[in-house]
């Protein structure tokens, strides 16, 4: 009987993988580390990396690279234990440090530079409407809506990451600006 339930369980814990390893995907991030992740995470006791190929079916290879990566990022801690030369692996468990670790060093940058494009194009394109270019005009405006909207995103990342509350206010102040300004708003 144990061994049906531990079949059963080896079932739940691939499918918790693999929905994980898609979600990472749409971040960016390779499958294989949400895989590892959710095998680390799920685990009562800390994991060596040949267990995780063994229940992930992955190489030695994927699992060190992956594995690396996932230390760097910090969601997943190399643990020694005593009188065993392997190295044991185990998962951050806090969710919530893991989310806002990436949107801190990666939305968030990401964000600062499109502003940074976006406030200098406005500028190159206000310089080009003085001189009498209708085209550059309406580019302009509509460079500055992406201007204002990057920056709406940014405060309500800020909020999010650094309180963990996300105040929709901003964006709905945004929207409406937005559409005031748009030349096909309804009457």
């Amino acid at each position: 009987m144990r061994a049906v339930a531990n079949e059963r369980e080896r079932e739940a814990e691939r499918l918790v993988a693999d929905a994980v390893g898609r979600l990472m995907e749409l971040w960016g991030f390779r499958g294989v580390m949400g895989r590892i992740w959710a095998m680390l995470y799920l685990s009562e006791e800390p994991l060596p990396a040949s267990e995780l190929c063994g229940r992930l079916g992955i190489s030695t290879g994927a699992a060190s690279m992956a594995l690396n990566e996932l230390e760097r990022w910090g969601v997943v801690q190399r643990r020694k234990m005593t009188g065993n030369r392997k190295s044991f692996f185990e998962a951050e468990i806090d969710v919530w440090k893991m989310v806002s670790r990436v949107f801190r060093e990666r939305e968030l940058v990401q964000l600062g530079e499109a502003l940074q494009a976006f406030e200098r194009a406005a500028e190159l394109f206000r310089h080009e409407a003085r001189m009498g270019d209708r085209s550059a005009r309406l580019a302009g405006e509509r460079t500055e809506k992406l201007t204002e909207l990057t920056r709406v995103g940014q405060t309500l990342l800020r909020a999010l990451v650094d309180r963990g509350q996300l105040d929709v206010r901003p964006l709905l102040a945004w929207t409406r600006w937005a559409r005031a300004r748009s030349p096909w708003r309804s009457a």
